[in-house]
């Protein structure tokens, strides 16, 4: 893939979250997990985690619908989040130029 290459996302809500080829499970916290898959490039030597590991950076004692966030690896060219939240509540994806969005409504 190169820079002018689109990058494709998956975004739904699954039962569980669990590392690809494996099938391990991955316990997120929530009352429902959204699993979210993107193909763009994730640079390594910038953004470390692990297997299973909470996302580094984020803080989710401020948030009414947000609960966790897991790395769930990358296979076959994509990258694995599974994100927590309160409920399975509505929401929508957005492509910006340099991210991708994910926007959970508060409630119904």
């Amino acid at each position: 893939m190169t820079t002018s290459d689109p990058a494709l996302y998956w975004v739904q809500y699954v039962p569980g979250f669990a590392h690809p080829p494996s099938q391990t499970g991955i316990p997120v916290a929530g009352g429902a997990v959204i699993e979210i898959e993107f193909t763009a490039p994730v640079d390594d030597s910038q953004y470390r985690v692990g297997l299973a590991d909470p996302l580094p950076g984020l803080a989710f004692g401020s948030y009414g619908t947000f609960r966790d966030a897991k790395f769930g690896g990358y296979y076959d060219g994509g990258t694995h989040i599974g994100l927590g939240v309160r409920a399975r509540l509505p929401f929508r994806v957005m492509v910006l130029p340099d991210r991708l969005v994910v926007d959970v409504a508060h409630s119904w």
